[in-house]
């Protein structure tokens, strides 16, 4: 199993240390780097600007929001930074959530699944660049002659060359047929709530998409990019506990807070998860404004299979655990670059 060291999406500042994190990852042999979005600083550039200075670790996104560009803006990211970086991209797309693409995109949320497709195939029709790209889909029509077209569009095909035909497309979802769909269309996973736990219910989604006609990949070759905070604690007694303690602010923003109270989808997994009585009640605090309850409410349990926090030994084995499961890659975040030295070492 693969470890990518995940940067996130910036807050109210640029991180002062993302560039120490970078090299140090890249020198403990991590296999890649992650950055995100949100309604802020966006995947590509930080890559582009830290990724630079490194020559080996793979530069991924997860995840470019695919209603924030159309399907050949992204493929013309993708393409560039891949020859920039000498082949090393892995594109990972989703689509969001219906308060930030009609929110901030303006762009409609409706029918996901089949924009997914769509935006899936033109990228690769962009890469493989055999010939002028056309979608006769609804979403995104290439060339478009819908209302305020001028008619004077056509065909084309994209001027660079790219490096690679096949640059690794990986997909965030979290729904049966969302999960399904990934797997028949895409090159790997990237789940935001996949644990040890949860693994079996997502086992025939899987299935089912490496069954259908034209499957892209088996379980073999698909990758599965499961993210966790790893955390190596002097003992599994208060040390882990506070390690514990601090993690469950997130835990409730995401199972009460994302999204809302109508389509919050991470609210759906911890439903699937078997938590949905707890999950109903953390949103019912978290929206009313009572969020330390809401916090208070999250169990150890929950954020012990979520997330990977204990000493050396522990650690290992949960570590162990995770790739059992079919996890091909952790992606981790961290504070410093000593944290990232001690992980590496660890799991050498």
């Amino acid at each position: 199993m693969k470890l990518g060291l995940q940067l996130g999406y910036w807050g109210a500042q640029p991180p002062a240390n993302a560039a120490e994190l970078v090299a140090a990852a890249e020198e403990a042999g991590f296999d890649a780097i992650f950055t995100a979005e949100a309604w802020g600083s966006d995947a590509f550039t930080p890559l582009a600007w830290w990724g630079r200075e490194t020559s080996r670790v793979r530069l991924g996104t997860s995840i470019v929001q695919m209603s924030g560009r159309s399907p050949t803006s992204i493929a013309m990211h993708a393409l560039t930074l891949d020859h920039l970086s000498n082949g090393r991209v892995i594109l990972g797309m989703g689509v969001s959530g219906p308060q930030v693409v009609e929110g901030w995109y303006g762009q409609p949320f409706s029918k996901p699944l089949a924009r997914t497709r769509e935006v899936v195939d033109i990228i690769r029709q962009v890469l493989a660049r055999e010939g002028a790209v056309t979608n006769d889909g609804p979403h995104y029509p290439l060339p478009y002659h819908g209302p305020g077209s001028v008619g004077l569009g056509k065909p084309l095909k994209p001027i660079v060359h790219p490096l690679r035909a096949d640059i690794p497309i990986w997909l965030g979802a979290e729904g049966p047929k969302n999960v399904a769909q990934t797997a028949e269309i895409a090159d790997g996973w990237i789940p935001i709530f996949y644990t040890p736990n949860s693994a079996a219910m997502y086992q025939p989604w899987l299935d089912e998409g490496f069954a259908r006609p034209g499957a892209r990949r088996t379980r073999d070759s698909f990758e599965i990019a499961a993210t966790c905070h790893l955390e190596i604690t002097a003992d599994n007694g208060p040390a882990r506990q506070a390690v514990i303690d601090s993690m469950k602010p997130v835990v409730a923003l995401y199972m009460g807070g994302m999204g809302a109270k109508e389509q919050n989808f991470h609210h759906q997994v911890f439903t699937r998860m078997g938590y949905g009585d707890l999950a109903d009640e953390v949103q019912r605090l978290y929206l009313s404004g009572a969020k330390d309850e809401a916090t208070g409410m999250i169990p150890d349990e929950l954020v012990n299979d979520m997330h990977i926090v204990g000493d050396a030994g522990y650690v290992k084995e949960r570590v162990a655990e995770w790739e059992s499961t079919g996890v091909t890659t952790l992606l981790l975040s961290a504070r410093n670059a000593e944290e990232i030295r001690k992980v590496a070492e660890l799991l050498a």
